[in-house]
């Protein structure tokens, strides 16, 4: 038996030695110290031995347990070691070698960031953002808004007309309509959004635009309620030094109407090419809801008042970022577009 341990312990360790991974160590210790092994056999087969020989075997085969569990564990470290280093280095990183290339990201187009902006300015006013459908019901793109049948508006010239009494949206102000349909007062709204005309494309026109409406609707408004409103728009979204002015106009669903014009973002109001040498240049539409809308869209107007403007997006973004055409901003031309 004692030949035998001996075996066992040079056996042992020439496998521990050529062990190259876990697996490895993990096979020889089942072999030798496992519930079958080969230590483990040998301690049940001391029954054969004598009473004074079984104390002196049992010790020697406690010693090599002792021995080889302890030898197991030091090489299962040896190699855990060994594969961690040699995760380290295949995981390595040089900091000094040039970083892969990445698709670059894109960012914002310049009508999106006007409309970012405006919306900033009203919503810290109180006012909501309300959207409608683009391809819009004949009644909210005119009747409503007090257009009748023959206004010049409804002309197919400047109407894309879809077959069922369909139109394409000319403006949002139909979304002004449907929010008074719907809405519970007071109303405080802008609706941006895309609107469509028969228009040939230039430098200022194109057959599909943005447009910004907003609408107040409330007891006691007034048209100083309006002109105080787009003269806190027009400095936070064009300058603290912008100049407005109110000229009369005519609108359908207004009463009365005014055009907005602010100074002239290039001269500061002294004349130049861009303002055509008069200082000014016109930002939009605006007027006090004319009493037929409010009662067409179910609003007392003895007892409710309101005021509504709208303005060209794409206008506002030549402005701000000095822009010569409007195509420009739809040939998707990055080496234009990147500069916003």
């Amino acid at each position: 038996m004692i030949k035998r341990l001996e075996e066992i312990k040079l056996g042992s360790e020439k496998l521990l030695n050529d062990a190259k991974s876990l697996k490895d160590i993990e096979e020889l210790r089942i072999k030798y110290l496992g519930k079958k092994g080969e230590l483990t056999e040998l301690l049940k087969s001391m029954g054969a031995l004598s009473a004074e020989e079984r104390p002196k075997m049992g010790k020697l085969v406690n010693e090599l347990r002792e021995h080889l569990e302890n030898a197991v564990s030091v090489h299962t470290e040896r190699l855990k070691e060994a594969a961690l280093n040699e995760r380290i280095l295949l995981e390595k990183i040089d900091v000094t070698m040039p970083g892969e290339k990445i698709r670059p990201l894109g960012h914002k187009h310049p009508i999106t960031l006007v409309i970012d902006a405006i919306k900033d300015i009203f919503m810290g006013m109180g006012y909501e953002i309300a959207e409608g459908p683009d391809i819009e019901l004949d009644y909210y793109n005119f009747e409503a808004l007090n257009i009748p049948e023959n206004h010049p508006a409804k002309d197919e010239q400047d109407t894309f007309y879809v077959d069922g009494g369909f139109v394409l949206r000319s403006q949002t102000s139909s979304v002004q309509v449907r929010t008074m349909e719907t809405h519970e007062l007071p109303i405080r709204i802008i609706a941006p959004g895309r609107v469509f005309r028969s228009d040939e494309v230039d430098a200022t026109h194109s057959p599909v635009f943005h447009q910004l409406e907003g609408l107040v609707i409330d007891e006691n408004i007034t048209m100083s309620d309006l002109k105080g409103v787009l003269n806190v728009f027009a400095k936070a979204l064009l300058g603290e030094n912008t100049e407005v002015r109110f000229r009369p106009h005519h609108f359908q669903f207004t009463e009365p109407s005014a055009e907005m014009d602010v100074s002239c973002f290039v001269c500061g109001g002294k004349g130049c090419r861009t303002c055509k040498q008069t200082g000014w240049i016109e930002l939009l539409g605006c007027g006090m809801v004319h009493p037929r809308v409010l009662e067409m869209s179910g609003i007392d107007p003895k007892k409710y008042s309101g005021f509504a403007f709208g303005m060209g997006l794409e206008r506002i973004a030549m402005q701000r970022f000095n822009i010569p055409d409007l195509r420009l901003m739809y040939e998707n031309d990055v080496r234009f577009l990147k500069q916003f």
